[in-house]
């Protein structure tokens, strides 16, 4: 995922999680907030400690990212996005975790029409 797609500062990630909407479901939640004033989407993944060790919540963010890359053309561009991954994504693969977000967001109504 290119940089620019990323959120990486503390004070987004808390913008859009006080601000912010939210849809979950049991592997993953999602909050975003709608920016008028950028042309794509951008990220920020969190993946807690109680998940596993550092390599599997590498893992789940690498997931995460390919996802997003197979999905980039199909999500609306102006948002800010936030993935929260819960204890059950430890146990998936990555097409789990693809179809896992696609329901997310399809949930919350951030793919184009």
């Amino acid at each position: 995922m290119k940089k620019e797609y990323r959120i990486k500062k503390n004070e987004d990630f808390q913008k859009i999680l006080r601000n912010g909407q939210s849809f979950a479901n049991r592997q993953l939640v999602i909050y975003y907030y709608e920016k008028n004033d950028q042309n794509h989407f951008r990220v920020g993944l969190s993946v807690g400690k109680k998940i596993g060790n550092a390599v599997k919540r590498n893992e789940i963010k690498r997931y995460l990212r390919h996802a997003f890359i197979e999905l980039e053309d199909s999500i609306k561009p102006n948002y800010d996005l936030v993935i929260i991954a819960r204890k059950p994504t430890s146990q998936m693969s990555f097409h789990e975790v693809k179809k896992s977000l696609t329901h997310v967001l399809k949930r919350s109504n951030m793919f184009r029409q």
